[in-house]
């Protein structure tokens, strides 16, 4: 992770949701204080196996400085907290709260791709792990 950075977050480049949100979290951190990584970029899908491209693809993952690895709601409240968001996200870890985002995340995740719209037209939901040229 470059100097400075408070959190890395994986996002798919290819998940238009997700690619709005991380447009939004770029405009939002004026201190630089996040790293964005696509994971569905070539060097990315390259760098990495098959099983944890598809761990990566299957929920959000962050990095912490010290290398902490994080995944889940826990990764937006540390990118939210990093572009000043702090007081909303203490109101993510209040009992009840906390344990509605989770769930609410889980149920996202799993549906993610036929959310976006990225099932093929036989109901098959799954992400290619190599791009065309």
């Amino acid at each position: 992770m470059a100097e400075g950075k408070l959190v890395e977050v994986y996002f798919d480049g290819e998940c238009p949701l997700c690619t709005r949100e991380v447009d939004l979290l770029r405009r939002l951190d004026r201190r630089g204080r996040v790293q964005f990584t696509d994971i569905a970029a070539p060097d990315f899908i390259t760098a990495v196996t098959p099983d944890e491209h598809a761990d990566f693809m299957a929920r959000i993952r962050g990095r912490l400085p010290d290398g902490t690895m994080l995944e889940g709601v826990e990764v937006f409240r540390r990118l939210y907290a990093a572009v000043g968001f702090g007081p909303l996200v203490a109101v993510t870890r209040a009992p009840g709260v906390a344990q509605l985002l989770d769930a609410g995340y889980r149920v996202f995740a799993r549906n993610r791709l036929r959310l976006t719209g990225r099932c093929a037209p036989d109901g098959t939901c799954s992400v290619p792990r190599t791009k065309e040229a």
